[in-house]
């Protein structure tokens, strides 16, 4: 108790009602390719209807991730989902920024070989992630004619380049050519290079570089360099976007004869803008600045293509096709009248207009009523009113990026509400968002990027890590980086052609070899648990049937085994191991090759005729013969390390004396004996006292406790033994 200088009363509250907490041991998580939503970060989805609202409806580009996602949660509620796509663009309303075209002059005789034009590569293009456009140039007049060397060397083990640099343009223009050596001269060295004069298409005599000399460090005497007429005239591209902050330069690649020239570009209008790449928003994208057209897609992919966004203030609201979707018209707001403002007023809708994200074209997907143009607008409430900030809050599909230029004279969007009148419209605002593209492809390298995400245990609390479609590369790396890093998840895996990465399919011996191999790629570790295989099942979505690795099924058993049962429990057998929405296995192993499959860790999934499509095993891939080579007894120790280990954090800075001991023997004991009685475990001892807490332990701030338990085994095996016996004989005379 606290010391007291004068008499009184001091009340103190300890609490000693601490206990072991619940852990949760059932949230799933995967990455995978998406039509919509986020990119590169962890987001819940709790059921299938979530997953196509928030990350879009499959395709047969993208199924395999949908469908193990949507087989997950239909076992149970709890997915953290991560979009790992990476070649996307979000769709926008008015595209700028790009490149349209670039032109050159005809090819001049001074290249070896005209008959194929150089392409024109454009980059330094928007802001960082902008698009890059390609066009075809056509070389004017002229290059390098020729390259003399006087006799080489016998120093000289290959042939030099000649490297022209300082040429033609403010980024420079550079030519190369080979010079030829002869014998004889100066020992090691190049005595020169002659080149005539120069073309007028040079801005100065380029200075000529040696390289690729052997041996190291030979010098060369220089002659002066020349060009035959001239070099590359002019590329001429149109009208610049305003979403650039500067002009790109041009290079021309791969000419005849190897001759690179650069020049400075102008831009032209685009077909979209990349506004987030792979791993980010762009950092100012959300402010609107360095990409210009007033509203874009929130996220990448062809998803936002079928986005409409109309807008309308007092000015034509009586026309506007939206006008029934509101009470009254926009005016002037509460906020803007109390400080002398005028206008400011408007509605927002973002419409499905083809109807490819709600099946019904011209569905009014979201609505923002009198939302306001001044920037410090606020409701009544408090919160901002401003419209930029309201869509960019509170919008599932779009962010804003502009302000529109269709608009009459008076105060601009986006100032301060006070003695202001806003300018109107000059006609109601609707635009169509495009230039929105996904490719799907989903490279090793960015699903392991997806799921790095998972590894930090301290920001992610998952439990059952799904593969989806896993090459062994990927494979890996779940177990590697994340299940054996974090020591508190259970990657969940599906066999695939090794050299094909396809679906095995078939009966025979050849199916066997083939998911043994992939598993022999594998570590042994009881962080791992492997399947046999693809099911087909119905795609309700495209009317059609799809090939889905059963890894999610797997996951998603263990999940609904902890509700009916607990993590302790085994996820296979005919009471809990039914695997749903099956037409049929890939693979449906006979008893014999279950045989041999179970001998190297894999879980058959089998189909029994009139009992259903089973897991029929439940082991994990750890080789060494263990209680832990069992997926029930690696998920009990997880559930009980995970929970002993949140309770123990509220031990540290304490003492470590017989109270604290005893205290936490008092926390960990009746955690136990609830597991116990829940069958997970037959028998267990806490040991937390001097023997283990010497005093070495408590000299270096350490606090020691051995937690011994006896975990539960399920069946694998049952033999029944039937003995036929005489009817005299005494069963007791048989051994009954």
């Amino acid at each position: 108790m606290p010391f007291q200088l004068s008499p009184g009363v001091a009340v103190v509250e300890k609490d000693f009602t601490s206990i072991v907490p619940a852990v949760s041991s059932s949230i799933g998580a995967f990455a995978g390719a998406f039509q919509w939503g986020p990119v590169m970060e962890p987001a819940t989805v709790s059921s299938e209807n979530e997953l196509v609202r928030r990350f879009g409806k499959p395709n047969d580009s993208n199924a395999d991730s949908f469908f193990t996602a949507a087989n997950f949660l239909s076992y149970t509620n709890n997915l953290l989902l991560v979009r790992a796509d990476s070649n996307h663009i979000n769709a926008v309303a008015s595209p700028t920024g790009g490149v349209a075209s670039a032109s050159v002059g005809t090819a001049g005789s001074g290249y070896v070989s005209t008959a194929s034009a150089p392409a024109v590569t454009i980059g330094a293009s928007n802001v960082a992630g902008g698009i890059q456009a390609t066009g075809i140039a056509i070389l004017s007049g002229g290059g390098v004619s020729s390259i003399p060397v006087n006799s080489g060397g016998v120093g000289y083990g290959s042939v030099p380049s000649v490297q022209f640099t300082n040429a033609v343009g403010d980024t420079g223009s550079g030519a190369t050519a080979t010079a030829v050596l002869g014998t004889g001269g100066t020992a090691g060295q190049v005595v020169s290079i002659t080149i005539n004069t120069p073309g007028t298409g040079y801005r100065a005599a380029p200075t000529v570089q040696l390289t690729g000399v052997t041996p190291s460090g030979s010098a060369a005497s220089l002659g002066v360099p020349v060009i035959s007429t001239s070099t590359i005239t002019g590329i001429t591209i149109t009208q610049a976007g305003t979403g650039y902050t500067s002009a790109p330069s041009i290079g021309i690649a791969a000419p005849p004869s190897g001759s690179t020239a650069l020049a400075t570009a102008t831009l032209a209008a685009a077909t979209g803008v990349k506004v987030k790449s792979a791993t980010h928003y762009l950092a100012s994208f959300s402010n609107g600045e360095g990409v210009v057209g007033e509203f874009a897609a929130k996220y990448p992919g062809t998803l936002g293509n079928n986005l409409k966004v109309s807008m309308c203030d007092s000015a034509f609201f009586s026309a506007w096709a939206y006008k029934d979707q509101f009470d009254s018209a926009p005016s002037t707001s509460s906020y803007a009248a109390s400080v002398g403002g005028a206008q400011d007023e408007m509605h927002i809708v973002v419409v499905d207009e083809d109807g490819g994200i709600s099946g019904t074209a011209g569905t009014v997907l979201e609505k923002f009523a009198f939302v306001s143009k001044a920037s410090d607008a606020k409701l009544a409430d408090g919160t901002n009113n401003y419209y930029k900030s309201v869509i960019n809050s509170k919008s599932d599909w779009i962010w804003w990026m502009d302000h529109s230029t269709a608009v009459s004279t008076g105060t601009a969007w986006g100032s301060a509400a006070a003695a202001q009148t806003f300018k109107l419209q000059t006609s109601a605002y609707t635009a169509s968002l495009s230039g929105g593209t996904d490719d799907y492809a989903v490279s090793d390298a960015n699903k392991i990027l997806g799921y790095a995400l998972f590894a930090n245990a301290e920001q992610y609390d998952i439990s059952l890590l799904l593969g989806g479609k896993a090459s062994t590369t990927v494979a890996l790396s779940l177990i590697g980086d994340i299940a054996e890093t974090r020591l508190d998840c259970v990657a969940f895996i599906s066999p695939q052609n090794t050299s094909s990465g396809d679906p095995i399919i078939g009966s025979t011996s050849t199916e066997v070899t083939a998911i043994t191999t992939y598993r022999d790629v594998l570590p042994s570790t009881s962080y791992a648990v492997l399947d046999s295989g693809y099911k087909y099942q119905y795609d309700r979505y495209n009317d059609k049937y799809r090939w889905i690795p059963l890894n999610a099924d797997i996951a998603g058993l263990c999940a609904r085994t902890d509700y009916t049962n607990d993590p302790w429990w085994s996820p296979g057998g005919l009471n809990r191991g039914q695997i749903k929405n099956v037409v049929r296995l890939a693979f449906n192993p006979s008893k014999t090759q279950r045989d041999t499959l179970y001998k190297s860790g894999v879980n058959p999934v089998v189909a029994f005729p009139g009992e259903g499509t089973v897991l029929f095993g439940d082991k994990t891939l750890l080789k060494k013969p263990s209680a832990f080579d069992r997926i029930n007894v690696r998920r009990l120790f997880i559930v009980m390390e995970k929970a002993i280990a949140t309770a123990a954090k509220y031990q540290l800075f304490e003492f470590n004396d017989p109270f604290t001991r005893a205290q936490f023997k008092n926390l960990v004991e009746p955690f136990l004996r609830d597991v116990q009685g829940r069958r997970g475990i037959t028998e267990f001892v806490v040991k937390c006292d001097e023997s283990n807490n010497t005093g070495q332990v408590i000299d270096s701030n350490e606090f020691v406790a051995d937690i011994f338990v006896k975990p539960n085994r399920s069946i694998n095996y049952i033999t029944l033994n039937f003995v036929a016996a005489r009817s005299g004989i005494n069963f007791t005379e048989v051994g009954a």
